[in-house]
């Protein structure tokens, strides 16, 4: 079994390395002090265990465990902290097992054998529980990822099975529907086409074209985009409360 030991304390890493040294069958192949790098160790070793912190910085483990639930293959996550009081976050982010430092032996024994049984055949795959909204989305590139923060999107426009996401950066394919972004991000975002969804504040005006048709003009966008006729007058009211 491939673990990744993510936690901010280096004390609390030393302590997992000296148990999982007890225990047949396991590796730690990388460790990582927040978020963000547990997420580029994971990307990289495509382990079958995280044992993940909650509160670190940056990234927290509840927003990095959410973001593992999209990889493919998807490690197992258990959860290491310090206060018992996340324990419901924990397994709506649908961690594995919870574990309250110190740490006991018996305990991560135990919940080895609950990965064991998970990487055995447990049905993957879920979605965020509602309110857990993300503050980035993560883009794979080559076996490595970029993590894009919500607030840089200006616009995600779908293509066959990938999301483009036209950020302060650049560009990045994603792979998530548009149809969940919408519900993860509706307060963030607003759809003016089938295949196209707008930040609220990047939409400056909509103008009508000689042939009929309705662009928004975008803060940030190199071009209008064309809005669909359906969406016109539920995006005409939209901008009236910016």
């Amino acid at each position: 079994m491939r673990i990744v030991i993510a936690d901010d304390e280096p004390l609390a890493r030393e302590r997992l390395r000296t148990l999982l040294a007890e225990q047949h069958g396991v590796e730690v192949v990388a460790e990582a002090a927040d978020g963000q790098h547990a997420l580029h160790a994971c990307a990289e070793h495509q382990p079958d265990l995280v044992l993940l912190d909650i509160a670190m910085p940056g990234i927290d483990g509840l927003e990095a465990a959410r973001h593992l639930a999209a990889f493919e293959p998807r490690p197992a996550v258990v959860f290491c902290t310090a206060y018992d009081a996340h324990a419901l976050s924990a397994f709506e982010a649908e961690a594995i097992d919870y574990l309250v430092k110190p740490v006991r032996a018996e305990r991560l024994s135990a919940a080895l054998e609950r990965v064991r049984t998970f990487a055995a055949g447990r049905e993957r795959g879920g979605e965020v529980a509602p309110g857990q909204r993300r503050t980035h989305l993560c883009a794979r590139l080559r076996g490595s990822l970029r993590l894009i923060p919500i607030e840089d999107v200006h616009y995600l426009h779908a293509e066959e099975k990938y999301v483009i996401v036209h950020h302060a950066r650049g560009e990045d394919l994603i792979e998530e529907s548009l149809k969940s972004l919408e519900d993860e991000f509706c307060e963030r975002f607003v759809r003016i086409h089938r295949n196209c969804l707008v930040a609220r504040h990047e939409i400056v005006e909509l103008k009508r074209c000689p042939d009929g048709h309705v662009q928004a003009v975008l803060r940030h966008g190199k071009q209008p985009l064309e809005v669909s006729r359906r969406c016109v007058s539920a995006l005409r009211e939209t901008l009236k409360h910016l």
